[in-house]
């Protein structure tokens, strides 16, 4: 090099500051990374919680259920296999213990109120402590654990035509009633039996839903001075309006689907097939008749019925629920 030439200064590379740089860039690339896997985790956990259930759901319900409709569409006996179109369903409408059924279904769905006010009323006091609520609430609940062919064979003793029930009535003068066999009295003895064994589960669920209700409301209802029956209606009511809904709907599919042992050990469906049930029905065909399809027909058209009775009952709930 030259004696007067100055020679450039070289400035020496920061490799611990370029190197600390890239891998600070590298963990947070990591970082986003193991969030955006941790994002994902999350958005699927709740599917991959729900599969086993939707799974079973969708193989032991529903893949039934579509295999009962096509079933009522095909023919019984020498037409076993063909299908049939609508054979089975008008069937169904000529027969008379069918549309007896559909008759009683009917006075079903006008007694469910008076089903669902009982344990709520009971609820109600046992919730505002009436003295001995805790002896209640067991005695209460004790039918639900019976059998239904227990209750049966108890209310058939206690109504038989010389029971003791008509033997209390003819103690005050009043005559014996044919409680089981006559067929305009038949299915309401029926009916109240089911609501007396069943009721316990109802108080239940609303003694549950108590558990729910603002304490504070009640306390400023009654320093209002408000009634007994003024709380129920606009505290107690708007309040457990989800509870009602739970149990008007569960009711009402107990009454449709769980009084077969009651019928079967009470009445046969008797007295003149005044206390026939599509269930009942259901179980003649099936059982006794040999005739799978139309017992699916029957089945499809009992199951419409309880879908379209519990959307209208939960429509009409939340509607009072809002002019409370």
């Amino acid at each position: 090099m030259p004696i007067g030439e100055v020679q450039p200064s070289v400035r020496p590379a920061r490799v611990g500051r370029t190197d600390g740089a890239a891998g600070a860039a590298t963990r947070r690339g990591v970082a986003r990374s193991r969030r955006g896997r941790g994002m994902r985790s999350e958005r699927l956990a709740p599917y991959v919680l729900l599969a086993p259930a939707v799974l079973i759901i969708v193989l032991l319900r529903l893949y039934p259920l579509l295999l009962g409709v096509n079933f009522s569409f095909t023919g019984d006996g020498e037409r076993n296999g063909v299908a049939v179109g609508l054979d089975n369903y008008l069937e169904l409408l000529r027969d008379p213990l069918f549309r007896t059924a559909l008759g009683n279904v009917g006075l079903l769905v006008l007694l469910l109120p008076v089903a669902v006010a009982i344990p709520g009323l009971l609820a109600t006091f046992i919730y505002l402590r009436v003295p001995g609520h805790r002896l209640y609430r067991s005695v209460y609940f004790f039918p639900a654990v019976l059998s239904p062919v227990i209750v049966g064979a108890i209310f058939n003793l206690l109504l038989a035509f010389d029971g003791p029930v008509n033997a209390v009535l003819g103690s005050v003068g009043v005559g014996a009633v044919d409680w089981l066999g006559d067929p305009d009295v038949a299915m309401f003895v029926v009916v109240g039996v089911h609501v007396w064994a069943t009721f316990g589960m109802g108080l239940v669920v609303f003694l549950a839903g108590f558990a729910t209700l603002d304490s504070a409301l009640l306390d400023a209802a009654r320093v209002d001075g408000a009634s007994l029956p003024q709380v129920i209606w606009h505290v107690i009511v708007p309040g457990l309006s989800r509870t009602i809904q739970f149990v008007f709907v569960t009711t009402m599919i107990g009454m449709l689907t769980s009084m077969f042992g009651l019928l079967y050990v009470m009445t046969s469906g008797g007295p003149e097939g005044s206390t026939y049930l599509p269930e009942y029905y259901i179980w003649i065909q099936q059982g006794q008749m040999n005739r799978p399809a139309l017992a699916s027909a029957a089945s499809t058209v009992l199951f419409v019925i309880m879908l379209v009775v519990g959307l209208l009952q939960i429509k009409l709930l939340k509607r009072a629920a809002r002019e409370v």
